[in-house]
C-alpha cells in the first residue's frame, strides 16, 4: 500500500547537464516523480549557507512523495538518483555535492536501522530544511518529538540569532 515521505533535496554544485544547483534541483525533482514514486509536493527552492568544510552556498528544497517502497528500498532508490546526478559513493561530511537527498519523515512513524533513521537525526536543527518542508507540510509530525513541521520551525527561528 503506497505511503507518503517527505524528502530534503540540496545542492551546491553546478551539473554537467542540469546546470547551477538550483537547476539540479527542479531537475532532482522530476526524477523523484518517476515510477516508483509520485511526487505530490514541492517546496520553493531556498539559498543557505554551508555547514562545515565546504565553501559553496546551497540551493536546498523539500518535497512530499508517495511510494510502495519500504524506508530502506526508498533509501537505496534515492542513493541511485544521486549516482545518476554523479553523487559519488561515500565521500566526506558536508562536502561540495552535486545532490544530497535525505528522508526526513515517514506517514508510518519512525524507522531507525544501522543505515537510516526517521526522523531524520538533524532535522530540528537546520532552518534550510525546516523552512521547506514547513511550507508543504506544516502539519505533519516529527513522531519523536510529537510537534508538527510549523512548530519546529517556529522554535528554531526563535532560537534563530538577529541578522
Amino acid at each position: 500500500m503506497p505511503t507518503l515521505y517527505a524528502i530534503a533535496l540540496g545542492s551546491n554544485q553546478p551539473h554537467v547537464r542540469h546546470g547551477a544547483p538550483r537547476d539540479v534541483l527542479t531537475a532532482a525533482l522530476m526524477a523523484l516523480d518517476e515510477a516508483p514514486l509520485k511526487l505530490l509536493a514541492a517546496s520553493p527552492i531556498v539559498a543557505s549557507r554551508p555547514i562545515g568544510p565546504s565553501i559553496r552556498s546551497y540551493a536546498n528544497g523539500a518535497a512530499i512523495i508517495e511510494t510502495d517502497l519500504d524506508p530502506r528500498d526508498l533509501l537505496d532508490h534515492l542513493k541511485s538518483i544521486e549516482h545518476r546526478f554523479g553523487r559519488k559513493a561515500g565521500g566526506q561530511r558536508w562536502r561540495a555535492r552535486v545532490l544530497d537527498l535525505d528522508i526526513l519523515l515517514w506517514l508510518n512513524g519512525a524507522f531507525v536501522d544501522d543505515l537510516l533513521c526517521i526522523p531524520h537525526r538533524e532535522m530540528r536543527t537546520r532552518p534550510f530544511v525546516l523552512g521547506p518542508l514547513a511550507s508543504i507540510a506544516p502539519d505533519w509530525r516529527d513522531p519523536v518529538t510529537g510537534l508538527s513541521a510549523r512548530h519546529l520551525k517556529a522554535r528554531l527561528d526563535r532560537k534563530a540569532p538577529a541578522a
